[in-house]
Protein backbone atom coordinates (compact mmCIF):
# COMPACT_ATOMS: atom_id res chain seq x y z
CA UNK A 1 0.00 0.00 0.00
CA UNK A 2 1.32 3.69 -0.93
CA UNK A 3 1.42 6.34 1.04
CA UNK A 4 -1.37 8.02 -0.80
CA UNK A 5 -3.47 5.07 -0.02
CA UNK A 6 -2.66 5.06 4.08
CA UNK A 7 -4.03 8.85 4.51
CA UNK A 8 -7.29 8.93 5.90
CA UNK A 9 -9.39 11.41 3.34
CA UNK A 10 -11.55 12.92 6.09
CA UNK A 11 -8.58 13.88 7.90
CA UNK A 12 -6.66 16.22 5.64
CA UNK A 13 -5.41 19.11 7.44
CA UNK A 14 -7.23 22.08 5.70
CA UNK A 15 -4.25 24.33 5.58
CA UNK A 16 -1.15 23.46 5.10
CA UNK A 17 1.81 25.52 5.49
CA UNK A 18 5.58 25.20 4.25
CA UNK A 19 8.84 26.52 4.75
CA UNK A 20 10.72 25.53 1.49
CA UNK A 21 14.01 25.54 2.39
CA UNK A 22 17.82 23.73 1.13
CA UNK A 23 17.28 24.85 -2.72
CA UNK A 24 20.97 26.83 -2.40
CA UNK A 25 22.84 23.48 -0.53
CA UNK A 26 20.47 21.48 -3.16
CA UNK A 27 22.66 23.14 -5.92
CA UNK A 28 26.10 23.69 -3.88
CA UNK A 29 25.89 19.90 -3.53
CA UNK A 30 25.23 19.18 -7.71
CA UNK A 31 28.33 21.95 -8.46
CA UNK A 32 25.65 24.40 -9.72
CA UNK A 33 24.55 28.01 -9.60
CA UNK A 34 21.88 28.70 -6.71
CA UNK A 35 19.82 30.18 -8.72
CA UNK A 36 19.45 26.63 -10.42
CA UNK A 37 18.42 25.27 -7.31
CA UNK A 38 15.93 27.92 -6.99
CA UNK A 39 14.54 27.11 -10.52
CA UNK A 40 14.30 23.21 -9.26
CA UNK A 41 12.57 24.71 -6.61
CA UNK A 42 9.53 26.05 -8.73
CA UNK A 43 9.06 22.47 -10.48
CA UNK A 44 8.16 21.74 -6.90
CA UNK A 45 5.98 24.06 -5.84
CA UNK A 46 4.01 22.68 -9.06
CA UNK A 47 4.15 19.24 -7.62
CA UNK A 48 2.96 19.77 -4.40
CA UNK A 49 0.69 22.50 -5.24
CA UNK A 50 -1.20 19.53 -7.73
CA UNK A 51 -1.00 17.28 -5.34
CA UNK A 52 -2.23 19.52 -2.33
CA UNK A 53 -5.55 20.27 -4.92
CA UNK A 54 -5.93 16.26 -5.58
CA UNK A 55 -5.95 15.87 -2.01
CA UNK A 56 -8.51 18.32 -1.21
CA UNK A 57 -6.25 20.75 1.04
CA UNK A 58 -8.12 24.12 0.97
CA UNK A 59 -5.23 26.22 2.28
CA UNK A 60 -1.41 25.80 0.94
CA UNK A 61 0.80 28.58 2.00
CA UNK A 62 4.42 28.37 0.37
CA UNK A 63 6.97 30.88 2.56
CA UNK A 64 8.60 31.92 -0.90
CA UNK A 65 10.74 35.58 -0.21
CA UNK A 66 11.00 37.14 3.73
CA UNK A 67 11.67 40.11 4.18
CA UNK A 68 15.21 38.95 5.49
CA UNK A 69 15.97 37.59 2.04
CA UNK A 70 16.30 41.08 1.28
CA UNK A 71 20.13 41.14 2.45
CA UNK A 72 21.15 38.10 0.64
CA UNK A 73 23.12 39.13 -2.65
CA UNK A 74 21.68 41.41 -5.53
CA UNK A 75 22.00 39.02 -8.50
CA UNK A 76 20.23 36.22 -6.25
CA UNK A 77 17.50 38.89 -5.00
CA UNK A 78 17.33 39.54 -8.87
CA UNK A 79 17.09 35.95 -9.92
CA UNK A 80 14.58 35.20 -7.42
CA UNK A 81 12.10 38.15 -8.25
CA UNK A 82 12.81 36.20 -12.03
CA UNK A 83 11.75 32.86 -10.70
CA UNK A 84 8.69 34.84 -9.49
CA UNK A 85 7.35 35.91 -12.49
CA UNK A 86 8.38 32.74 -14.09
CA UNK A 87 6.03 30.78 -11.38
CA UNK A 88 2.64 32.94 -12.29
CA UNK A 89 1.78 30.50 -14.64
CA UNK A 90 -1.84 30.70 -15.46
CA UNK A 91 -2.28 27.14 -16.40
CA UNK A 92 -1.01 25.63 -13.46
CA UNK A 93 -3.78 27.49 -10.98
CA UNK A 94 -6.78 27.05 -13.90
CA UNK A 95 -6.32 23.68 -15.01
CA UNK A 96 -6.33 22.72 -10.77
CA UNK A 97 -9.16 25.46 -10.43
CA UNK A 98 -6.28 26.96 -7.59
CA UNK A 99 -6.95 30.44 -6.53
CA UNK A 100 -4.09 32.88 -5.54
CA UNK A 101 -3.47 34.95 -2.57
CA UNK A 102 -0.24 36.90 -1.43
CA UNK A 103 0.89 37.88 1.82
CA UNK A 104 3.14 40.32 3.18
CA UNK A 105 4.92 43.75 2.46
CA UNK A 106 4.36 43.17 -1.44
CA UNK A 107 5.18 47.30 -2.04
CA UNK A 108 8.74 46.44 -1.82
CA UNK A 109 8.42 43.98 -4.35
CA UNK A 110 9.54 45.29 -8.54
CA UNK A 111 6.37 46.95 -9.72
CA UNK A 112 6.69 44.43 -12.61
CA UNK A 113 6.04 41.51 -10.01
CA UNK A 114 3.24 43.33 -8.37
CA UNK A 115 1.29 43.78 -11.48
CA UNK A 116 1.59 40.12 -12.31
CA UNK A 117 0.39 39.32 -8.84
CA UNK A 118 -2.16 41.21 -8.73
CA UNK A 119 -3.38 40.00 -12.46
CA UNK A 120 -3.19 36.56 -11.78
CA UNK A 121 -5.14 36.84 -7.94
CA UNK A 122 -7.57 39.06 -10.18
CA UNK A 123 -8.07 36.05 -12.95
CA UNK A 124 -8.09 32.90 -10.17
CA UNK A 125 -10.63 34.46 -7.55
CA UNK A 126 -13.55 32.92 -9.11
CA UNK A 127 -11.63 29.30 -8.64
CA UNK A 128 -13.10 26.86 -5.81
CA UNK A 129 -10.49 24.34 -5.30
CA UNK A 130 -7.21 25.10 -3.15
CA UNK A 131 -6.41 28.91 -2.27
CA UNK A 132 -2.33 28.78 -2.48
CA UNK A 133 -1.23 31.36 -0.46
CA UNK A 134 2.50 32.80 -1.57
CA UNK A 135 4.15 34.91 1.18
CA UNK A 136 6.01 37.50 -0.56
CA UNK A 137 8.53 39.91 1.26
CA UNK A 138 6.90 38.46 4.36
CA UNK A 139 7.98 37.95 8.08
CA UNK A 140 5.73 37.16 11.24
CA UNK A 141 7.34 39.72 13.22
CA UNK A 142 6.81 42.37 10.56
CA UNK A 143 3.39 41.51 9.90
CA UNK A 144 2.07 41.66 13.82
CA UNK A 145 4.41 44.89 14.36
CA UNK A 146 1.60 45.97 11.44
CA UNK A 147 -1.57 44.73 13.84
CA UNK A 148 -0.15 46.29 16.78
CA UNK A 149 0.60 49.76 15.02
CA UNK A 150 -3.35 49.50 12.68
CA UNK A 151 -5.14 48.54 16.68
CA UNK A 152 -3.23 51.16 18.30
CA UNK A 153 -4.34 53.74 15.61
CA UNK A 154 -7.83 53.45 15.93
CA UNK A 155 -7.16 53.23 19.91
CA UNK A 156 -5.70 56.74 19.63
CA UNK A 157 -8.79 57.67 17.00
CA UNK A 158 -10.90 56.28 19.79
CA UNK A 159 -12.74 53.64 17.26
CA UNK A 160 -11.62 50.94 19.77
CA UNK A 161 -10.99 50.71 23.56
CA UNK A 162 -7.92 48.93 25.26
CA UNK A 163 -10.14 47.01 27.29
CA UNK A 164 -11.69 45.30 23.91
CA UNK A 165 -9.00 44.17 22.42
CA UNK A 166 -8.56 40.31 22.60
CA UNK A 167 -7.21 37.49 20.35
CA UNK A 168 -9.65 38.04 17.85
CA UNK A 169 -8.90 41.60 17.17
CA UNK A 170 -5.05 40.61 16.46
CA UNK A 171 -6.51 38.46 13.92
CA UNK A 172 -8.54 40.43 12.13
CA UNK A 173 -5.50 43.00 11.81
CA UNK A 174 -3.48 39.80 10.33
CA UNK A 175 -2.70 39.08 6.86
CA UNK A 176 -3.85 36.03 7.34
CA UNK A 177 -7.51 36.60 8.42
CA UNK A 178 -9.23 35.22 4.97
CA UNK A 179 -7.96 31.58 6.44
CA UNK A 180 -7.56 29.48 9.32
CA UNK A 181 -4.62 28.76 10.91
CA UNK A 182 -1.93 26.25 9.58
CA UNK A 183 -3.09 22.67 10.99
CA UNK A 184 0.16 21.46 9.44
CA UNK A 185 3.80 23.22 8.96
CA UNK A 186 6.58 21.68 6.93
CA UNK A 187 9.82 22.26 6.91
CA UNK A 188 12.00 21.05 4.52
CA UNK A 189 16.08 20.78 4.45
CA UNK A 190 16.74 19.36 8.00
CA UNK A 191 16.50 23.38 9.84
CA UNK A 192 14.34 22.94 12.44
CA UNK A 193 13.14 26.51 13.18
CA UNK A 194 10.46 28.46 12.27
CA UNK A 195 12.33 31.50 10.95
CA UNK A 196 9.95 34.16 11.14
CA UNK A 197 7.11 32.35 9.80
CA UNK A 198 2.97 32.70 10.84
CA UNK A 199 4.90 32.97 14.42
CA UNK A 200 1.31 33.94 15.52
CA UNK A 201 -0.78 31.39 13.54
CA UNK A 202 1.12 28.40 14.31
CA UNK A 203 0.91 28.47 17.91
CA UNK A 204 -0.87 24.93 17.70
CA UNK A 205 0.50 23.97 14.60
CA UNK A 206 1.42 20.14 13.94
CA UNK A 207 5.54 20.75 12.85
CA UNK A 208 6.90 18.65 10.65
CA UNK A 209 10.55 18.69 9.86
CA UNK A 210 12.62 16.27 7.30
CA UNK A 211 16.02 16.17 6.11
CA UNK A 212 14.63 16.30 1.87
CA UNK A 213 15.71 19.32 0.43
CA UNK A 214 12.90 21.27 -1.51
CA UNK A 215 13.77 20.27 -5.08
CA UNK A 216 13.48 16.96 -3.93
CA UNK A 217 10.28 17.10 -2.14
CA UNK A 218 7.99 15.09 -3.63
CA UNK A 219 4.34 13.68 -3.53
CA UNK A 220 5.53 10.78 -1.84
CA UNK A 221 7.60 13.26 0.72
CA UNK A 222 4.28 15.25 1.07
CA UNK A 223 1.64 12.42 1.66
CA UNK A 224 4.45 10.58 4.54
CA UNK A 225 4.51 14.46 6.03
CA UNK A 226 0.50 14.32 6.34
CA UNK A 227 0.35 10.66 7.30
CA UNK A 228 2.31 11.64 9.93
CA UNK A 229 0.07 14.32 11.18
CA UNK A 230 -2.98 11.87 10.95
CA UNK A 231 -1.03 9.86 13.60
CA UNK A 232 -0.86 13.02 15.61
CA UNK A 233 -3.60 13.77 18.86
CA UNK A 234 -4.08 17.08 18.42
CA UNK A 235 -5.24 18.26 22.29
CA UNK A 236 -5.03 21.97 21.83
CA UNK A 237 -4.67 22.26 26.01
CA UNK A 238 -7.15 18.84 26.65
CA UNK A 239 -6.20 16.04 27.61
CA UNK A 240 -6.50 12.79 25.73
CA UNK A 241 -9.99 11.58 27.83
CA UNK A 242 -11.43 15.08 27.30
CA UNK A 243 -10.81 14.46 23.48
CA UNK A 244 -12.06 11.13 23.37
CA UNK A 245 -15.06 12.45 25.22
CA UNK A 246 -15.82 14.80 22.48
CA UNK A 247 -15.28 12.50 19.74
CA UNK A 248 -18.19 10.74 21.09
CA UNK A 249 -20.33 13.09 21.08
CA UNK A 250 -20.44 14.32 17.79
Amino acid sequence: MTTLEQLDPNRIPAHIAIIMDGNGRWAKARGLNRSLGHQAGVETVKIITEAASNLGVKYLTLYTFSTENWNRPTAEVAALMSLILTAMEEELFMKNNVRLRTIGDLKRLPEEVQTAIRKLEQHTAGNTGTTLVIALSYSSKWEITEAVRNIAARVANGETATGDIDEDTLNAEMSTAFMPDPDLLIRTGGEKRLSNYLLWQCAYSELYFCDTYWPDFNQEAFCQAILDYQKRERRFGKTSEQIVATQSEQ
